[in-house]
């Protein structure tokens, strides 16, 4: 008889107090409902590996949508349903907790999504991507924390192994050979023998993934805390090739991801920064080719779009002695995280002080008057008011003037010059 390994005090000690609780509460009402209620996958892996993991995935044997109906009365959470697939998130606070039916999936063709039916808690684990992903904790009344590893995932988590579950797992969903990169990368494991032969082997298999789903797989690379690990290995085994045959992953890119990281801009997403630095090197037909792969959304494929257009203009940026306002309106227009990319980017000094100025500091100068208050002040209506509103703009960026007395005072100032 195999040992019961209990995890209670792992839970205690790794997951926040308040889900601890919500756990307790929904094994309590899961166990009135007749179901049984389990902790599984990423969570179970990082409690084992001693890794704080807050995305709680939960299973009951028979219907979680009504245990999270019944749950939402309990502690006033939201909850949204996807009842084909039995599942329901529940959002309070600051907390998510996703519910889902135990079910098993069959693929009607490779890169598909899967047709699901309600199942035993082992078909659902057994359904799963790799086997460090596969085990669970029961959290019902007198079995409390114990482990279910009906798939041998503890063994692999202590050999430090990424292992598919069956032959045809990559080839079923091929988005699992993205996730077994970030899993590798992330957790500093190796892919097992047999695995990384049938990755290599279904890298084809990539090509009847949709785009959005790519898209979602390449968004979730880009938050790893380094994702030129992954993008790099990826390169390896010309998996990122599949995204463009021009992207690259080397040490610049490595050096420019570190470099965004220390840049920290809180007004830009640190994501879209990594996206564009990915596809710096890219010419204008092959961001168009990246953005209808991924079916980038309108905003990220303008970051694109932007950067390219700034590579333009790094020639006119590096001159030393550029005004502020020729800065500000050489820059202006285009997405700040297309600005910060073409900062890291550049290997000019003065290229990097002019767009460092523009982000710290002349993004944000604004003149005070308005078309309204020059109308006030005997300005007559016309296309002219948008000119003296442009120079009183310039007049501050330059430092000529920096209250709204002296851009009062400027305005009379060329209302006299003009009546003469």
């Amino acid at each position: 008889m195999s040992e019961i390994i209990n995890l209670a005090d792992k839970i205690k000690q790794l997951l926040p107090p308040e889900l601890v609780n919500f756990m307790r509460i929904a094994s309590d009402v899961a166990v009135s409902q007749g179901q049984n209620l389990y902790l599984v996958g990423g969570v179970v892996r990082d409690l084992l590996l001693e890794r704080t993991n807050i995305d709680l995935d939960l299973v009951v044997k028979d219907n979680a949508i009504k245990l999270a109906q019944q749950l939402v009365r309990i502690n006033q959470s939201k909850i949204t349903t996807h009842p084909r697939f039995g599942t329901a998130k529940l959002r309070w606070n600051k907390w998510s907790v996703d519910l889902a039916t135990a079910r098993s999936e069959t693929y009607t063709k490779s890169g598909a999504l899967p047709t699901v039916k309600p199942s035993s808690l082992h078909n659902d684990l057994s359904r799963r991507d790799f086997t460090i992903n596969t085990m669970a904790i029961n959290l019902n009344p007198g079995h409390y924390g114990e482990l279910i590893d009906p798939c041998k995932g503890k063994k692999d988590l202590e050999h430090k192994l990424i292992r598919v579950l069956h032959e045809k797992s990559f080839t079923d969903d091929a988005t699992r050979i993205w996730r077994g990169l970030r899993y590798e990368q992330r957790l500093g494991f190796q892919l097992e023998t047999t695995t990384l032969r049938l990755l290599k082997r279904d890298i084809p298999m990539l090509e009847t993934i949709s785009g959005d789903r790519i898209r979602h797989e390449l968004k979730l690379v880009l938050k790893e805390k380094e994702p030129e690990k992954v993008l790099h290995r990826a390169q390896e085994l010309n998996i990122l090739q599949k995204l463009h045959p021009s992207l690259k992953s080397d040490g610049w890119l490595a050096e420019k991801f570190e470099q965004a990281r220390q840049l920290n801009s809180a007004n830009v997403p640190l994501t879209d920064i990594y996206l564009a630095l990915l596809a710096y090197t890219l010419t204008n037909e092959d961001n168009e080719h990246l953005i209808l792969r991924c079916r980038l959304p309108k905003s990220l494929a303008q970051i694109l779009r932007d950067t390219n257009s700034i590579k333009g203009k790094l020639q006119s940026l590096s001159q030393p002695k550029l005004t502020p306002s020729s800065i500000y309106y050489l820059l202006h227009g285009y997405s700040l995280s297309a600005i910060a990319a073409s900062l890291l980017a550049s290997d000019s000094a003065v290229t990097s002080q002019h767009i460092h100025s523009y982000l710290d500091k002349l993004h944000y100068v604004k003149s005070v008057l308005s078309g309204d208050d020059l109308k006030r002040m005997g300005v007559t209506t016309g296309p002219h008011i948008r000119e003296i509103l442009h120079q009183l703009h310039i007049a501050r960026l330059n430092g000529e003037i920096n209250t709204k007395q002296g851009e009062v005072k400027l305005l009379h100032a060329w209302l006299t010059r003009r009546r003469r």
